[in-house]
């Protein structure tokens, strides 16, 4: 990124030899993730990010299918980038069938396609959720779809999945149509994503500008971010296996570690994603939980980090009792934390949680 930045900062637009530079840069990173994806370099569209991934697939598909039906079916566990977006569309007089997860925080296929119908001209179901690492059926999904024979695209969040999970998730092998993800999910930078767009699927734009993008996606291409995406794509392939089994060892110790330590722990994610676990202390405030781990230079979450701290509507969805999602806790793994991390994260949340119970008694 600092090279491109310094040394090849041409506009990959133009014509001149700097501009062809930057653009040779921008397609070997496109090619690297594409591939990563069991895709084609035309397949693939940069973005600013997830978000701006799932907007676009979601409004684009619903105006390609609004001649054939205005019905969409996603789920009350989805990303706000998703949910937001379909409650506009909500507002536009379109219908949509919002799915529940089940208790351990997955959408069944089985309640999927029973809410598939012949006017169903999108589904949006993300592959990984990002507040439990709850892993969605999206094949059994999609193959429902192919079986019927509907003319339904169907767009998957693999945000928190695209490069976590083992070999065996790429496009072709999930069927989906369109998938969204995003670089500093794998250590990329923050600021760019990226949209599949499957061969022969017509998507229509919703910027309008430049030709950039293959005419899809205008605005000058950030150059320098596209070549970190790739190269953070390019590492996590290497070490994909590796650093998965390193990351399921670190969860199951945490787990482990939870349980023996503190008894009143809810676990609420069921360790499909080993990345991301999901954790309750009923009775105690999710915020005063935080702000303890912060003082001992522990950085967790109570719900997605776009939501600023807001109530998580994944558990609510999820009915769990108030108390455990007030109590609730969002822990994220990488490849960066140890054994050592993981025991001084429950030894801390051990004496916070002592601390705050016994305030809690005196009141």
């Amino acid at each position: 990124m600092v090279n491109i930045m310094c040394n090849e900062y041409g506009n990959p637009s133009a014509s001149h030899a700097m501009g062809r530079q930057a653009r040779a840069a921008l397609e070997a990173a496109r090619g690297v993730i594409a591939g990563a994806l069991g895709a084609g370099s035309d397949e693939l569209y940069f973005t600013s990010g997830g978000t701006e991934a799932d907007c676009w697939a979601i409004l684009g598909a619903a105006e390609a299918g609004a001649r054939r039906g205005r019905h969409i079916i996603s789920s009350l566990s989805e990303h706000d980038a998703v949910r937001q977006t379909l409650r506009h569309l909500e507002n536009r007089g379109w219908e949509v069938t919002w799915l529940s997860p089940d208790k351990n925080g997955r959408i069944p296929a089985s309640a999927f396609a029973e809410a598939l119908r012949e006017d169903t001209v999108l589904a949006s179901i993300m592959l990984v959720n990002n507040e439990t690492g709850a892993v969605n059926p999206i094949r059994e999904m999609t193959g429902e779809i192919k079986r019927r024979g509907l003319g339904c695209l169907f767009h998957t969040d693999a945000v928190q999945g695209f490069m976590k999970l083992p070999e065996g998730f790429t496009a072709p092998q999930l069927g989906a149509d369109l998938i969204s993800v995003s670089a500093h999910k794998i250590h990329g930078p923050k600021g760019i994503g990226a949209l599949y767009i499957k061969k022969g699927v017509k998507l229509p734009p919703i910027l309008f500008g430049g030709g950039q993008e293959r005419d899809k996606r205008p605005g000058t291409e950030p150059v320098p971010a596209a070549a970190g995406f790739g190269e953070a794509v390019r590492l996590a392939a290497l070490e994909r296996d590796e650093v998965g089994a390193q990351v399921r060892r670190l969860y199951e110790l945490t787990v482990g570690l939870i349980r023996d330590k503190l008894p009143g722990a809810v676990i609420l994610s069921p360790g499909d994603s080993p990345y991301i676990l999901s954790l309750s202390l009923p009775g105690l405030k999710s915020e005063v939980l935080m702000n303890s781990l912060e003082a001992e230079g522990v950085y967790v979450a109570k719900s997605s980090a776009c939501k600023r701290g807001a109530r998580s509507h994944v558990l609510e969805a999820m009915k769990l009792p108030a108390d455990v999602i007030d109590g609730a806790l969002r822990v994220s793994f990488s490849r960066e934390n140890t054994p050592e991390d993981a025991a001084y994260f429950v030894e801390k949340l051990a004496a916070a949680a002592e601390r705050l119970s016994r305030m809690v008694r005196r009141r």
